[in-house]
């Protein structure tokens, strides 16, 4: 069992309170406000920590570094949408449902993931 501290604790609010997955460099923006000297090394041990203990989940999207969010977030099936020009990613709760009619003639599907790419809100309203 790992101790909780004041590091650890900044991670956690990071992630619990941008609710949607951040990159390791965003978790350390964000809780480097809460905890002045926090370095990449301790985000890196933390997140490991944090993944091993069941707190946290990695998010992999394809030719992108991992992300994390919670896992009462991961808990429930849903998807992702990453901004193409800010590269932040979203969760998108919807799925298209049933996709086993997608699979070759004889196959079965026992998960699928699905991002989406385009513009967010944000970057939307900040382009001329």
């Amino acid at each position: 069992m790992q101790r909780n501290t004041r590091q650890k604790s900044a991670i956690l609010h990071a992630i619990e309170h941008a609710r949607r997955p951040l990159s390791p460099q965003e978790i350390l923006a964000e809780a480097s406000q809460a905890v002045s000297q926090i370095g990449m090394a301790t985000i890196y041990r933390n997140l490991k920590s944090l993944v091993d203990d069941g707190a946290l989940k990695v998010v992999t999207l394809p030719g992108d570094g991992a992300r994390y969010e919670s896992t009462s977030v991961a808990e429930h099936h849903h998807h992702h949408f990453q901004c193409t020009n800010c590269q932040r990613v979203f969760d998108v709760h919807a799925c298209p449902g049933d996709i086993d009619h997608m699979a070759p003639k004889g196959f079965s599907v026992e998960r699928h993931e699905l991002t989406l790419y385009g513009r967010c809100a944000d970057c939307i309203k900040a382009s001329p």
